[in-house]
C-alpha cells in the first residue's frame, strides 16, 4: 500500500524512530534509520532521493522534484532531536490527544519535516513545477550542524532556503546567535589559613561575573533588535577550587553571549577580554584570560525580501495573519544566509515545548504549514 500523502501520517512514521544526537546522550543512536525511512517515502512520492553519511551513523538525505536549470528552492529541516530523561510520556510512541500529536520530535521538529515533504509531493502531483524543489534532512542540526554545513561544503545552492522549525506558523526572517567564551581565572594556592599568601580564584570569579551584570545592565540592554529583543550573556558553568582548606589556584568560568545581527564572536572575544583588563587595571593581583569556543551567527532576511513576503501572502490565503515574528533561539537557517541563501524559518508547533518533557505539535498547524509550503512552491 502506498505511503499516504499525509503530513500526519509522515509525521507519526518519523517520531515513532529514535534519532536522538549520539554527541548529545551517549546511547543516542543517530540518524540513519530515520533517514532510510523517509528516503524510502520520498522516492515512492517520485523524488531522486540521495543518503548521505556525514559521519558513522549520521546521515543526510537530500530529495530532489521538479526542473532543473533554475536556481531552486530548499526545504530543510533537522532529523536529530534531544535527550529523553524526565519525559512525560513515551518518547518514541506516537500519541493523538485533544488534537495534538504527542512524541519527542513532534514539534522539534519531524512535524515541519513531514509537512514540507507533503508540500513538495502535493505540489509536484498538482501539475509542472515552475522549479526543483529540494529537501534536505539533515543530521546534527542540535549540536554542531554538520549535516547543512557538509551540504554546503559540496556545493549546493539555492535561490532561497525555508527551514521548518517550529514557529507557530509565523514566518521569522530572524534569529539570534551565540558564542561560547571561556574565562580561565588564575589565582594562587595556599592553605587555608594563610590570607597572606592565598588568592582565591573564585573569589576573582565573582569580581568579574558583578563587572559582567554590570556590563550588561549598561551595555548589552542597549542593544536590540525590533524582532530579538535584546542581547544578553549568562554563566551557565563555573568550576573552581580542590578543596575545603585551600585556596582555589584557579576557576574556570563559561559564558555563553547570545548575539544580534551584526555582533561578530571576534567583538563579543574583545569585550569580555576589556572587563578583564579593566579589572587587572584596579588590581594587578587579578590574572585571567579569556578564549573563544564555538560560535554559531544570526540570522537576517529583509522582511522585504521575495521570499518574505511570498511566505506572508501564502499565509494570508489560508486565513492566517502573517505574522513576521523572530526567534532567541539558533537555526540552520543562518548558514544558508551565510552562504548567500535568503533563508527564512517557518513550520508548525512551538519552539516553547523544544527540549521540554512534555512535547507535541498541533495536528491543524501540520496540513496548514503543509498547505501554505505548497503554495509558496507554486507561487
Amino acid at each position: 500500500m502506498p505511503f499516504p500523502l499525509s503530513p500526519l501520517a509522515l509525521t507519526r512514521a518519523l517520531v515513532a524512530v529514535d534519532s536522538r544526537n549520539p554527541s548529545l546522550v551517549p546511547d543516542g543512536p543517530g540518524e540513519r534509520e530515520v533517514a532510510l525511512l523517509l528516503a524510502n517515502v520520498l522516492e515512492e512520492w517520485g523524488f531522486a532521493v540521495h543518503v548521505a553519511d556525514v559521519a558513522p551513523g549520521r546521515s543526510n538525505v537530500v530529495a530532489r522534484i521538479g526542473p532543473t536549470g533554475v536556481a531552486p528552492l530548499v526545504l530543510n529541516g533537522h532529523l536529530d532531536v534531544v535527550g529523553t530523561d524526565g519525559m512525560s510520556h513515551a518518547p518514541f510512541v506516537p500519541e493523538m490527544r485533544d488534537g495534538n500529536l504527542y512524541a519527542r520530535g513532534a514539534t522539534d521538529m519531524k512535524g515541519g519535516i513531514a509537512a514540507m515533504c507533503v508540500a513538495a509531493a502535493r505540489a509536484a502531483a498538482a501539475g509542472p513545477l515552475s522549479r526543483e524543489v529540494v529537501i534536505a534532512a539533515v543530521c546534527d542540526e542540535e549540536f554542531a550542524s554538520i549535516g547543512t554545513r557538509a551540504l554546503l561544503a559540496d556545493g549546493l545552492t539555492a535561490a532561497a532556503a525555508i527551514i521548518t522549525e517550529p514557529t507557530r506558523l509565523a514566518v521569522v526572517p530572524a534569529h539570534k546567535g551565540f558564542a561560547w567564551i571561556t574565562v580561565h581565572l588564575q589565582g594562587r594556592a595556599a592553605h587555608g589559613s594563610r590570607y597572606d599568601v592565598g588568592i582565591d580564584a573564585n573569589r576573582l570569579a565573582a569580581r568579574f561575573l558583578m563587572a559582567l551584570e554590570a556590563f550588561e545592565q549598561q551595555e548589552l540592554t542597549r542593544r536590540t533588535h525590533p524582532l530579538l529583543g535584546r542581547a544578553s550573556v549568562h554563566a551557565p558553568l563555573i568550576a573552581g577550587g580542590t578543596g575545603w582548606s585551600t585556596y582555589a589556584d584557579e576557576c574556570t568560568v563559561k559564558l555563553e553571549r547570545r548575539t544580534l545581527p551584526g555582533e561578530q564572536p571576534d567583538t563579543v572575544l574583545r569585550e569580555v577580554q576589556a572587563l578583564l583588563d579593566q579589572l587587572h587595571a584596579t588590581d594587578p593581583a587579578f590574572r585571567a584570560t579569556c578564549t573563544l569556543g564555538g560560535a554559531q551567527p544570526p540570522l537576517e532576511t529583509p522582511a522585504s525580501h521575495a521570499l518574505v513576503t511570498s511566505v506572508v501572502q501564502a499565509c494570508r490565503a489560508h486565513g492566517l495573519a502573517g505574522t513576521i515574528d523572530g526567534l532567541s533561539c539558533w537555526t540552520d537557517a543562518a548558514l544558508f544566509a551565510e552562504a548567500g541563501i535568503p533563508a527564512l524559518c517557518f513550520g508548525p508547533g512551538d519552539i516553547a515545548r523544544a527540549h521540554s518533557s512534555t512535547e507535541w505539535v498541533e495536528l491543524e498547524q501540520l496540513e496548514q504549514a503543509a498547505a501554505i509550503l505548497q503554495r509558496v512552491i507554486t507561487s
